[in-house]
């Protein structure tokens, strides 16, 4: 058996992608995400188009993988997300308004298939309990937006604000890593 021993003479130079802009980004992420927190009408209405073509994507994609699994629920879950995606890019004003209640009967449709999935599931030996929990707290997060809107105009901007900040802080945290491996202390 040998043994190899490597060793380095000059430090390694980290040239990557999170320059100075990272930084910047960053810091205007979490501006912005203080921005659509405090402001819950601009976030809606942003979220509305963001939404609308993630979920014709991801629509496409149940639609696709439903075909592959023979799965009825995922072929309607999939038309369902394309449709409900149309019909939020195509009329932004009614959507920003309408957007809970639209994300309710979502979180209803969704949370009843993976309930039927988590049976599913059940039946034929496989781990099933993540899947029925997330189903029913769907379930319930639909009925609950229904029932008070305005919870759920708060939850959804809440949510959009909160992940701008995470992110921005990543930019930055990102910025001073690399910075760090590119001027290392000696």
């Amino acid at each position: 058996m040998v043994e190899v021993t490597i060793t380095k003479d000059t430090p390694m130079k980290y040239r990557c992608c999170a320059g100075f802009w990272h930084a910047v980004a960053g810091a205007l992420m979490i501006l912005i995400g203080f921005f659509l927190m405090i402001n819950p009408e601009v976030s809606l209405f942003a979220l509305a188009l963001y939404l609308g073509a993630g979920l014709i994507v991801v629509g496409a994609g149940y639609v696709t993988s439903s075909l592959e699994a023979d799965n009825g629920w995922w072929t309607f879950v999939g038309i369902l997300d394309i449709l409900i995606g149309i019909i939020l890019i195509s009329n932004m004003g009614i959507t920003a308004a309408s957007l809970p209640i639209i994300f309710a009967i979502w979180c209803l449709a969704v949370g009843a298939a993976q309930i039927v999935s988590a049976y599913k599931f059940g039946r034929q030996d496989l781990p099933w309990g993540w899947s029925m929990a997330l189903g029913v707290l769907g379930v319930v997060f639909g009925f609950v937006i229904i029932e008070y809107p305005l919870i759920g105009s708060i939850a959804i901007s809440t949510l959009m604000g909160l992940y701008m900040i995470f992110y921005g802080v990543f930019e930055i945290g990102e910025y001073l890593y690399f910075r760090k491996l590119e001027h290392p202390k000696n």
